[in-house]
């Protein structure tokens, strides 16, 4: 404005246009045109000299129409929302929009003026915060919107899959995994399988504010669910959610979400998979490409980067993986057994908790039970089909302890300890063929008069009644009450009133 001033000034003294443009060094055409725009406003060298620069420009620094611009911008107006949702297609690029531009309109804008216009339209011209992300400071992550796919090699049914994907602040290092979905165990597989992968731990895991991640949402302070919480306690790291609907708070994850559509679902897709590791094997080759790829505009890698500054920040990985937990409430039930909903499946607990509610707290690997903070009873998981009962012998009262014992081998260790002859009897009463538990209570019987009479008595009374050749409880107990307990001779038989095998049940004399 300057320059258009001492322009007319020397105009308003009657000095030419060859003149001026000596004395200012600026174009006569230039001088030219300034002066024609000061004929045309038809104000005075005052009126003018009164006005301000900005009101100067308006009347001075007005552009010429180029020829075909309004030809070239109606035809691009009408395309805008096209190209626009192009771009929220997997692995399209804005290059590819301008490829697609020019196949519509081949006397079209430049690549520079095209971009400027659609992201006008697109409204990505707002003001932005430049961040600067520190060495091994923070590690963020996201599920992409886009899903992967599995096929079924039997049925042919299509499942979707969801895709978790981690990157860090400094070196941008990515990492891309598919899962079966976005619950917190997947979401905490995800979180760890990029710390294995990564080799380290940052001082922050930065999540958006999905379930699986945050039980209530905050601008400010965000509450961690009890399972992510512990998580990053394992690993020595902090939760740190982004303010909701925010998602510049963690614009590095958003795109390395939308590089990862080009650079690995379109590769991803063009096979058919039917196992979920074997397309994680084959992201991870397509990402080692990726992360070895020079970033636009320098002459490093992301890996690059992040061996030389940002590996060693890092701080050391847990050596024990960590293992999600489920908290639930049950009521121990009169058998003494706590349910396990998920596996429909019962666990002993000490019977005097019998009628109490409890905490049941279970991973993949073992469940715990306490009773106000305090442990009860832990056991390991069962994941079988043949048992529906898990019980720990401590768990139960003294009596109900020894009747869960019964078992044919506990039985003949019992009996050999007293003597041969008692083995050789006991071992006839398990092979009868009757129900086992009938059995078990004659064996049981039988052993218990071992403390009563001696065990010479017993073997001397097992041994008559091995020669009569009736095997139950109640013949070893008239034997004894009858002191007929002696060693028979071979022609000896049995009385007539002696009980036989077929009218006397071990049951009836069971004490």
């Amino acid at each position: 404005m300057f320059t258009i001033r001492q322009i007319l000034r020397l105009y308003s003294t009657g000095m030419g246009a060859k003149s001026i443009s000596k004395s200012t060094g600026v174009a006569r055409n230039t001088i030219k045109k300034y002066l024609y725009r000061y004929v045309l406003s038809e104000k005075t060298f005052e009126e003018i000299e009164a006005m301000s620069d900005a009101e100067m420009s308006q009347l001075f620094l007005i552009k010429e129409p180029i020829v075909g611009l309004n030809r070239r911008l109606s035809e691009l107006e009408p395309l805008l929302p096209i190209l626009a949702s192009m771009l929220k297609k997997r692995g399209v690029t804005k290059g590819k929009v301008y490829e697609f531009y020019l196949t519509h309109c081949v006397d079209g804008y430049k690549s520079s003026s095209f971009l400027e216009k659609l992201n006008r339209f697109m409204q990505v011209g707002k003001p932005s915060l430049k961040m600067t992300h520190k060495a091994g400071d923070k590690m963020f992550v996201d599920f992409t919107g886009q899903k992967l796919h599995l096929v079924d090699a039997d049925t042919g049914e299509i499942k979707d899959l969801e895709v978790f994907v981690a990157i860090l602040g400094c070196s941008q290092l990515t990492f891309v995994m598919a899962v079966h979905s976005q619950c917190k165990e997947d979401f905490i597989l995800g979180c760890e399988s990029a710390l294995h992968f990564f080799g380290g731990v940052p001082q922050a895991i930065v999540p958006d504010n999905l379930k699986s991640a945050v039980t209530k949402a905050s601008k400010y302070e965000a509450q961690l669910n009890d399972t992510f919480a512990a998580f990053a306690e394992h690993y020595h790291t902090f939760g740190c959610p982004t303010r909701t609907y925010k998602p510049k708070d963690k614009a590095l994850v958003e795109g390395a979400v939308k590089i990862s559509y080009t650079t690995i679902f379109s590769k991803i897709d063009q096979k058919v998979y039917h196992h979920l590791d074997e397309m994680n094997k084959d992201i991870l080759v397509h990402l080692e490409v990726h992360n070895n790829a020079k970033l636009t505009g320098e002459n490093y890698s992301r890996m690059q980067q992040f061996i030389d500054v940002e590996k060693q920040a890092l701080q050391p990985l847990n050596p024990y993986l960590f293992e999600p937990t489920t908290v639930q409430l049950s009521t121990v039930n009169k058998y003494g057994h706590v349910l396990l909903s998920v596996d429909k499946r019962f666990y002993s607990v000490p019977y005097k908790l019998i009628g109490k509610r409890l905490k049941v707290k279970y991973t993949t690997t073992q469940l715990q039970v306490y009773n106000e903070n305090e442990i009860v009873a832990v056991h390991d998981r069962y994941h079988g089909k043949d048992l529906k009962y898990i019980t720990t012998q401590d768990h139960l009262a003294s009596h109900h302890k020894y009747a869960t014992d019964w078992n044919p081998q506990k039985f003949m260790t019992t009996a050999n300890e007293i003597g041969a002859g008692v083995a050789q009897y006991i071992a006839k009463i398990l092979a009868r063929e009757v129900y086992p538990e009938q059995s078990y209570r004659s064996c049981s019987g039988v052993l218990n008069f071992a403390k009563r009479v001696g065990n010479t008595r017993l073997i001397n009374a097992c041994k008559r009644a091995d020669s009569y050749g009736i095997y139950n409880y109640g013949i070893i107990d008239q034997i004894l009450r009858s002191k007929a307990d002696a060693i028979p001779m071979e022609d000896e038989i049995p009385t007539t009133d002696m009980p036989t095998h077929e009218n006397v049940r071990g049951a009836d004399y069971f004490e």
